[in-house]
């Protein structure tokens, strides 16, 4: 029993004709009359009478009728439901990023929703070394990372460019001051992140170079907990621009330039070389894109070769 031999009983059942039936179906009436008799030797029931002029829907008949149009209607459904995924009415967008590239995703996945309401999105909460594989294991679709992975089978494009910014409290001593060198900040308590990252080891690299000593007094697990501590005054910390862009709007933390300290980051949309995405996937592909050209730096759209 396939689909097309049900389309062909619920027109005769209809029609309650089989020349009529075959007309609708613009097929002859033998083949019409072969597809019905195929379908009832398969069930073993008799689901037409045919002794009158018109057709008569026999008990086992009527029940097939019954299934058969929701078995049809289910055809349609799926079809549209298909359509509307080519047209990323619905579906679903699977993302990973840790604490910090979350931030850039924000205005993206803002501009994303409002031109595709449908589509559900979840972004995972991951270590950032730990993206690259849960893309390759399919655990998510794309990930956001601000190092470029080492693994030829991750296709990686440069989404947000952010730098490296030195905070303090605004009652510390140094908030008037708008630079000072690597080697005044030698005397500071620092505030860092307890997870070691690429950005870590370039900031220790850079302080061993200039022969000045890095005190990390402090480690806390997040990015808000150390806005938070450098707030109340103690101590400084090192932290992506993007983090502390309201708390420098707002006066509740300052910004200070190290030039010894100018870093570049970027951050990364990182998914399957060969994959075949989702239809949301390539949705937000194109928004992402579309964000950049509109709006400039620090959004951008580079893919990387290699």
């Amino acid at each position: 029993m396939d689909l097309f031999q049900l389309e062909t009983f619920v027109a005769v059942a209809e029609e309650r004709s089989f020349s009529r039936a075959a007309a609708r179906l613009h097929r002859t009436q033998p083949a019409v009359s072969q597809v019905i008799a195929k379908l009832e030797a398969e069930l073993g029931e008799t689901l037409l009478e045919r002794a009158s002029r018109d057709v008569i829907l026999t008990d086992a008949g009527e029940l097939l009728r019954d299934y058969a149009l929701k078995m049809l209607n289910l055809r349609t459904d799926a079809a549209a439901a298909l359509v509307d995924l080519r047209t990323v009415q619905t579906g679903r967008l699977n993302l990973a990023a840790n604490e910090y590239t979350c931030l850039c995703l924000l205005p993206v996945l803002h501009a994303f929703r409002r031109e595709m309401p449908g589509v559900k999105v979840a972004v995972q909460r991951s270590l950032a070394s730990r993206i690259a594989d849960e893309v390759l294991s399919h655990t998510v679709e794309m990930g956001v990372v601000s190092f470029r992975p080492d693994d030829p089978q991750v296709r990686s494009m440069v989404v947000y460019r952010d730098g490296l910014v030195c905070v303090v409290g605004a009652g510390h001593a140094l908030a008037g001051a708008q630079r000072v060198s690597i080697q005044r900040l030698g005397r500071e308590s620092f505030i860092a992140h307890n997870v070691p990252s690429p950005l870590r080891m370039k900031v220790v690299a850079a302080f061993k170079q200039h022969k000045t000593p890095l005190q990390m007094d402090v480690e806390l697990p997040s990015l808000e907990a150390i806005k938070r501590f450098v707030e109340r005054g103690d101590g400084v910390a090192l932290v992506p621009r993007l983090t502390v862009e309201r708390e420098l709007e707002s006066g509740a933390l300052v910004g200070i330039a190290v030039p010894e300290l100018h870093m570049e980051r970027k951050l990364r949309l990182v998914y399957r070389r060969q994959a075949v995405l989702s239809h949301a996937a390539r949705g937000f592909l194109r928004v992402v894109e579309s964000y950049a050209k509109t709006h400039g730096g620090p959004f951008c759209f580079l893919e990387e070769r290699g």
